[in-house]
């Protein structure tokens, strides 16, 4: 198979090599599949320069998350060989290859009408912004969000999720081009903190009682 390679810790838009390797073995619990889709985080880029927290040795193929086929299950998976599903890759056998190692127990199906790069960039961004929204704000419908830096992967999941849920949401980013994209999200009210005061839009359009949610991706 084919695989982009970190040989050494670097930028990865200098140190990524093409190579070509044997199909990976699984063990008990992981999978093999052949891969349809993978996402680009800030993480695979701090892993490629030896940044992340999760250390991992060259030579390595990154991609933290990927989606495919199953081509071949350990003993301990719950999925079969056919399976479509999305998840955790297992290093060094990242998802920039035509095949990668995933994690079982941390697996989910995907619907085959669903596109691969759709469920793709869903994985974590909608993943990240729904544990926020409804296991840690605990948000209910009729209740006020603002989200913070609205036009980045996960505070635009965060306001489609958040007016899917029958919130009021004010989306806050920066610049008409980024504001542009929250309007088109559905945002109810939105900001833009480059030219505007963010604390006066919220007081003037809640009328003094400010937001039930305040959703900050960025820290």
């Amino acid at each position: 198979m084919k695989a982009w390679q970190m040989l050494k810790l670097g930028d990865p838009w200098k140190g990524l090599t093409v190579k070509e390797l044997n199909s990976p073995n699984v063990d008990k619990e992981t999978v093999r599949i052949r891969v349809e889709a993978t996402d680009l985080n800030f993480a695979d880029i701090l892993q490629s320069q030896g940044k992340y927290q999760i250390k991992v040795t060259p030579p390595f193929t990154p991609g933290l998350n990927s989606l495919g086929v199953v081509l071949e299950a350990g003993v301990n998976s719950e999925f079969k060989e056919g399976d479509r599903i999305v998840g955790p890759c297992v290093a060094p056998y990242g998802g920039y290859a035509e095949e990668a190692i995933l994690l079982s127990q941390r697996c989910q199906r995907v619907p085959n009408e669903l596109e691969a790069i759709q469920a793709m960039g869903a994985h974590v961004t909608h993943g990240t912004s729904w544990f926020a929204l409804h296991q840690r704000a605990q948000l209910q419908p009729g209740e006020t969000v603002l989200v913070l830096a609205a036009a980045g992967g996960v505070g635009s999941a965060a306001v489609q999720m958040a007016r899917a849920h029958g919130c009021w949401v004010a989306a806050a980013a920066s610049g008409q081009q980024k504001t542009a994209l929250c309007h088109q999200l559905g945002a109810d009210l939105v900001i833009d903190y480059e030219i505007e005061d963010l604390y006066q839009k919220v007081s003037e359009a809640t009328d003094g009682r400010g937001v039930d949610v305040v959703y900050d991706p960025v820290g």
